[in-house]
């Protein structure tokens, strides 16, 4: 008598997990570090200023007129706000079909989008891309993002140059390797620069050479006498001349021509600021469908770009 089996039977019911797996990363590092703040125009502006050098010949002779006044202004600065969106169109059909792992589509799509525009917006404000007004018809407005912010304290390659106020890109350079020098230099010039930056935000290929420095903090961590030993082969913390700064590695610093760049951050010297802050517009029903716009316009304040350090062209 033959056996019924599985391979002919009707009516087996599918075995489909109700859990989807998704470990695409949604950390936004830079984001998380730095302040946020209010945008009132499409142009968001400051002021920023520094004292004058030091005069070592700063003595009068008593009883002296007190002389004229030398005051400098302060310099107005601004950048554009950008507006970043995700579309979810579901159709009504699949919102009330059951389904595996998630009851409401829209719900489920909606958090994914919102996900994905902040991973976007990580890497709009950490890119090379320039301010630019835009237009009302093909061209959108765009924000400067911090690698055409920072002159003072850049640290490129031969032949590279750096960004100016948001509005001029920085130009690639020789790509070299990532060494310990060049990390100390860049310390010490926003050190004397008058920042205090204690953030170094790099690739994660850059973390990997950054933990073979000399001034990691510590390669060993204390474990209670009941647990494992735990060998540590990377740095967290890199002790300057100038300050703890602490190496936290970001999967979204965008190359330009291929090459690795690391930033230097005082956190307090910058933040994002919100035209709008994001928000979930309902749009016009087209036939059987939802449709949601998620939206955001956001620019990039960088209250005082010396404050920070740009290292360019690593590979």
């Amino acid at each position: 008598m033959a056996t019924f089996e599985t391979y002919t039977a009707v009516g087996q019911k599918e075995d489909l997990s109700n859990v989807i797996y998704n470990i695409s990363p949604t950390d936004t590092p830079f984001m998380n570090s730095i302040g946020k703040t209010s945008a009132t125009a499409v142009l968001h502006e400051w002021q920023t200023d520094s004292l004058a050098a030091v005069n070592l010949s700063n003595a009068v002779v008593e009883g002296a007129d007190a002389g004229a006044a030398v005051l400098a202004p302060t310099s107005r600065v601004g950048n554009r706000t950008q507006i970043s969106n995700k579309v979810v169109k579901i159709s009504g059909t699949l919102e009330t079909v059951n389904k595996a792992g998630r009851k409401s589509e829209k719900a489920y799509q909606l958090a994914k989008s919102s996900s994905e525009l902040k991973r976007d917006m990580e890497s709009i404000l950490l890119s090379n891309q320039v301010a630019a007004a835009g237009d009302s018809t093909t061209t959108a407005r765009t924000l400067g993002g911090i690698q055409t912010w920072l002159s003072s304290n850049y640290k490129g390659g031969a032949g590279g140059t750096a960004g100016s106020l948001g509005t001029t890109a920085r130009v690639t350079g020789t790509d070299r390797a990532f060494t310990q020098d060049i990390l100390n230099d860049t310390v010490q010039a926003a050190y004397v620069s008058g920042g205090a930056p204690t953030i170094l935000l790099v690739t994660p290929a850059q973390k990997v050479v950054a933990s073979g420095f000399a001034g990691i903090a510590t390669r060993f961590r204390d474990v209670p006498a009941s647990q494992q030993a735990q060998i540590v082969g990377a740095a967290d913390v890199y002790v300057s001349d100038f300050g703890i700064i602490q190496i936290v590695p970001n999967r979204f610093i965008p190359n330009v021509d291929g090459d690795d760049v690391a930033f230097l951050l005082d956190p307090e010297m910058a933040a994002v600021a919100y035209l709008r802050p994001f928000q979930t517009l309902d749009l016009a029903k087209t036939g059987d469908s939802e449709n949601t716009e998620l939206l955001v316009e956001y620019t990039l304040e960088v209250k005082n770009e010396a404050a920070h350090g740009l290292i360019a062209d690593l590979t």
